[in-house]
């Protein structure tokens, strides 16, 4: 499977575009849509390279998913997982309940998970609670 567009519409909606490297709530440096690897504090790119990233990232993703999780999943739960992982990690979602749930067919449990994945720095984010409330709902769908 790969992402929808409506998957990257809504990792694009949370991630948003930043040209200019910044340290996210994590404390991770960041660059484009979430981009991570390599990334230093000065760096600067332009709107095709974030694409490019975006791309290549969400390849990264959506092998790991397909690599861990055993069950079938329609579009919507691979859609919502590929968010999930791109924000966490997968490295988060291969040792988290909501694989471990999934993987045994509670699809219900493994939706009621997302809303677990609320922190950053240990503390609740709203933006982290939004995203967790749409990528269930997607999940879901």
């Amino acid at each position: 499977m790969i992402t929808s567009q409506s998957g990257i519409d809504l990792i694009k909606s949370f991630e948003s575009c930043q040209l200019k490297a910044y340290l996210c709530p994590a404390k991770v440096w960041t660059i484009g849509y979430g981009h991570t690897s390599g990334v230093r504090p000065d760096d600067k790119i332009s709107v095709m390279q974030a694409e490019r990233f975006l791309k290549g990232d969400l390849v990264r993703v959506e092998q790991d998913i397909q690599k861990i999780v055993r069950v079938p999943l329609t579009q919507g739960q691979f859609d919502a997982l590929v968010s999930f992982a791109f924000n966490c990690g997968t490295r988060a979602l291969s040792t988290s309940t909501l694989l471990r749930k999934l993987n045994q067919k509670e699809y219900s449990g493994a939706a009621q998970e997302f809303s677990r994945w609320i922190y950053a720095g240990g503390k609740v984010l709203a933006g982290l609670e939004r995203r967790r409330r749409l990528e269930k709902r997607m999940f879901e769908s």
